[in-house]
C-alpha cells in the first residue's frame, strides 16, 4: 500500500465530514424538541395563572358586595321596625286619654267644596264628629248616607254632624258627589285632628298589625265639652243612637 492511500484511509473514521455532522443533529433535533415542549408548558402554566387569578378576583368581588348588601338590608330592617315606634308619638297616645267632661280639642282643617272649618266655628251649639277610615268604603259609605239621612234631625236638635278621614279633599267630594252626602266632609292628611280626639291608632286584620283611624264618633255639647264618646262604633243603627243623645243633652 502507498503512503498516500495510508493516510486516506487514516483520515476516514475519525474525520470524516458524515462523522462529525451526526452528533450536531442529534443535539439540535433535541434542542428543538425542547424548544416545542416549553412553550406548551409554558401556556399551561399561564392559563393555570389566569384562571387562578380570575378566581381570586371574582372572590373579591362576591366579597365586597356581600359587603355593601349587608348594610342596606341592617338599614332597611331598622327602618321598617323603627315605622311603628315613630309612628305611635306620645301626643297619638296621650289623645286616647280624652275622656268624656273634657274640653274638646281645636281644630282648623279644609272641607269639601275648599272652605276651612274650625271647633270655634260651632261656639255654643252641639256638635258629632264622626271619624271614618276612608270614602267610598261599605261601612264608610252606609255611616255617612244614615248621618245625612238624619241631618234635618240634628238640626232640629240643635246639632251639627261632621264627617272626618285622612281622604284627600278631592276623594272626599267624589265621595259626596256619588252618594249625594250632605254632611260637611273634613280632610285631616296629617292625622293631627284624628290624633287629637283619639281616633288613630293600631288595629288589626288578617293576624296582622297596623296604624290607622278607628272608627270613632264625639258627641260635643253646647259647652264646649265632651258629652258622649263611641269607640269601634258597629255602623248599623249607630246614627240614630247619636240622634237619641243629641236630643237628650
Amino acid at each position: 500500500m502507498s503512503k498516500k492511500s495510508r493516510k486516506k484511509s487514516s483520515k476516514t473514521p475519525s474525520g470524516s465530514p458524515t462523522a462529525k455532522k451526526k452528533p450536531q443533529k442529534t443535539r439540535a433535533s433535541t434542542q428543538t424538541r425542547g424548544a416545542k415542549t416549553q412553550p406548551a408548558s409554558a401556556s399551561k402554566s399561564s392559563k393555570a395563572g389566569d384562571k387562578a387569578a380570575s378566581h381570586k378576583a371574582a372572590s373579591k368581588r362576591l366579597k365586597s358586595s356581600e359587603k355593601t348588601s349587608k348594610p342596606a338590608a341592617s338599614a332597611s330592617a331598622v327602618s321598617a321596625t323603627s315605622l311603628p315606634a315613630r309612628s305611635l308619638s306620645a301626643k297619638s297616645l296621650s289623645a286616647k286619654s280624652l275622656a268624656e267632661g273634657q274640653k274638646a280639642p281645636a281644630f282648623r282643617l279644609p272641607r269639601d267644596g275648599g272652605n276651612v272649618v274650625t271647633l270655634s266655628d260651632y261656639a255654643g251649639q252641639k256638635l258629632v264628629l264622626f271619624f271614618y277610615p276612608r270614602a267610598d268604603t261599605p261601612g264608610c259609605t252606609r255611616e255617612a248616607i244614615d248621618f245625612t239621612r238624619l241631618k234635618d234631625a240634628f238640626t232640629a236638635a240643635g246639632t251639627a254632624v261632621l264627617g272626618i278621614s285622612a281622604d284627600p279633599l278631592k276623594a272626599q267630594e267624589k265621595f259626596r258627589d256619588k252618594h249625594s252626602l250632605g254632611i260637611p266632609l273634613i280632610s285631616d292628611e296629617q292625622h293631627e285632628m284624628l290624633e287629637a280626639y283619639g281616633a288613630w291608632g293600631e288595629k288589626s286584620m288578617y293576624g296582622k298589625s297596623f296604624l290607622g283611624i278607628l272608627r270613632t264618633t264625639l258627641l260635643i255639647g253646647s259647652d264646649g265639652k265632651v258629652a258622649r264618646i263611641w269607640r269601634n262604633v258597629r255602623v248599623d243603627g249607630h246614627a240614630d243612637e247619636v240622634l237619641l243623645a243629641a236630643r237628650s243633652l
